[in-house]
């Protein structure tokens, strides 16, 4: 973008602007396609920016926490959603996509969770929503750990750990110096590989409750495998990275690809809505990943202040 700033953000808002698309016959197979197809592509193509090596590297401890953290908030979203009268899919839409990686996550999960008459609807408001909170906390979340005198091994822990977007995480990490901004862009890559597993289970755990839930017409389920496609193309590309079979030039194309194919998939649904649609959706959505997203930073900050008085 010329202006800077989030382009997910930018697209969804270009296709709400172009939301009279929707009702063209000679447009909608393609806008149905992108936000589809193309969607599902985009999030395979993820795995060019992960390598096994940068997992190992961050040790079993790190990880353990990075783990804990997104588990927490998943299952915080779980169990607050009928607080704010959301159902328990929405719950585990919107602490998976602050838990994750953001817009990214929120794509890859609504698209194998139970289908409703305001499921596109409701995935662009939690995109709106932590694409929001991921700009603010890569001003604010510097500013916090600041004080704290944090080493850069934790400073990036705590930066990587919490900000949803890779942009924001890269932006905030760099701020605070070189090591940490590396160190930060590693820990979220432990974040995004966890996608594929996340993903899994919500579909496992679909097929185990497929009675209970073809029962309630309210969530008509479809019958997704266990391990969509694009997981696997999420997979493959991460186990040739790994292996070396792709070159850095090929992993920056795999990865310009994959953010072209997000950007275009949001801006197709944002033609298949309008900001009327959203507002309809109400407050509690926002309410819920604020206080998901405010969970995620206190859970790792905690860790890293007490594991840098331990050092000191």
């Amino acid at each position: 973008m010329l202006y800077g700033g989030p382009q997910l953000l930018y697209s969804l808002f270009f296709g709400i602007a172009l939301s009279y698309l929707s009702q063209e016959p000679r447009t909608r197979p393609g806008i149905e396609f992108c936000a589809k197809t193309v969607l599902r592509v985009g999030v395979g193509l993820l795995g060019a920016r992960i390598t096994a090596a940068q997992i190992v590297a961050l040790g079993p401890f790190t990880a353990l926490i990075v783990v804990g953290a997104m588990a927490s908030t998943i299952g915080l979203g779980h169990f607050l959603a009928r607080r704010f009268g959301l159902t328990k899919a929405q719950g585990i839409l919107t602490g998976g996509s602050v838990a994750i990686c953001g817009a990214s996550a929120a794509l890859a999960l609504s698209s194998v969770l139970p289908r409703r008459a305001d499921s596109e609807r409701f995935t662009l408001l939690v995109v709106v929503a932590v694409t929001l909170f991921s700009t603010i906390a890569m001003v604010v979340y510097p500013l916090v750990a600041q004080p704290f005198g944090l080493p850069p091994e934790l400073a990036g822990l705590f930066i990587g750990g919490t900000i949803h977007d890779v942009a924001q995480v890269a932006g905030a990490g760099y701020l605070m110096g070189q090591a940490t901004g590396d160190i930060a862009i590693v820990v979220k890559m432990l974040r995004v590989a966890m996608l594929t597993l996340v993903v899994a289970a919500v579909v496992l755990t679909l097929r185990v409750r497929r009675n209970e839930a073809s029962s309630d017409p309210r969530m008509p389920l479809r019958r997704p495998s266990l391990v969509p496609w694009f997981l696997w193309l999420f997979v493959a590309v991460v186990a040739l990275n790994s292996l070396g079979l792709v070159s850095p030039d090929a992993q920056r194309a795999l990865g310009d690809i994959s953010r072209a194919c997000l950007v275009v998939a949001i801006a197709a649904l944002g033609v298949k809505t309008s900001f009327r649609e959203l507002a309809q959706c109400g407050w509690g959505p926002l309410v819920l990943i604020l206080i998901e997203t405010l969970w995620l930073a206190l859970f790792v900050l905690g860790y890293v202040v007490w594991a840098a008085d331990r050092v000191a």
